[in-house]
């Protein structure tokens, strides 16, 4: 198959054009070669769609465009037209259908999608920000959380973290080992930011040993031993004594329980103190 330049050409991101390109490339078999996907988004004059026109006609395109500008668009297909190039555009025929339709002229502003889909957005910064500074992986993510969680191995710190990001909540969890010194910054942010998720060393131990169990191993191991256990939740009450930050028993909760009891305390906690 031969190289193909798609141009993906919008006056807003150009995600939505990039998608659709994507899901049609990937219906046809590829050989030596792949279609190499171009995206110029914010087009806002009509120089923007000279130099798409110039690459265009330079290699083998297709561009594809979502352009929501009525002049800008007219412009675009009045080139295409007199260079004869192959193109798609995505919006233009289905917004001429629905004026139709409502009986009403389109707003023709580029980018409401996305102001709409704000709170979307927020979400899935949110989500990645949880993978990002997972089990404590980056110190610098402290202080830009929403959010901070404490708690030995198995107090479900990753799903709760995850669950409170679909809530749009940016949360960095933080594991609480002996051998391992917490970072200097853990002392340094609001404590009232960070939650300690505690739990029983009953259940801790039957947690432990289930998983151990699950990863083919002997549930007699150090890791879900009593006295590891202590060991571990008496250095876990040292560090939250020193932060002084809300304690959560999650002994007996489920996840959900969990992430909504925690930002029931953040949001009073924020309310107090900004009010």
């Amino acid at each position: 198959m031969k190289n193909v330049k798609v141009i993906v050409a919008s006056d807003s991101v150009g995600e939505t054009a990039e998608l659709v390109a994507k899901a049609c490339i990937s219906q046809f078999k590829h050989s030596d070669h792949s279609s190499d996907i171009l995206r110029y988004p914010y087009i806002e004059t009509k120089e923007n769609i000279d130099e798409i026109i110039a690459l265009a006609r330079e290699v083998d395109s297709i561009i594809i465009y979502t352009l929501v500008r009525p002049d800008i668009r007219s412009y675009m297909q009045e080139l295409i037209e007199q260079y004869d190039l192959k193109s798609v555009d995505i919006m233009g025929p289905m917004i001429q259908v629905m004026e139709k339709t409502f009986n009403q002229k389109s707003l023709n502003e580029p980018g409401i999608v996305h102001q709409l889909d704000e709170d979307y957005f927020k979400k899935i910064e949110a989500m990645e920000f949880a993978v990002k500074y997972d089990d404590g992986k980056d110190p610098k993510g402290l202080p830009k959380a929403d959010i901070v969680l404490i708690g030995v191995s198995r107090t479900s710190k990753t799903p709760i973290s995850q669950y409170l990001a679909h809530k749009r909540y940016k949360v960095m969890n933080v594991p609480i080992v002996p051998e391992v010194t917490p970072p200097d910054a853990l002392f340094e942010i609001d404590p009232q930011k960070c939650i300690a998720l505690k739990i029983s060393a009953e259940k801790l131990n039957a947690i432990r040993k289930e998983r151990l169990k699950q990863l083919g191993l002997s549930d007699s191991a150090r890791y879900a031993t009593d006295q590891r256990i202590t060991e571990e939740l008496e250095y876990f009450n040292q560090i939250v004594e020193k932060i002084g930050c809300p304690v959560l028993d999650v002994s007996n909760k489920a996840i959900e329980e969990t992430a909504n009891n925690i930002i029931q305390i953040i949001e009073h906690n924020n309310s107090f103190f900004n009010g």
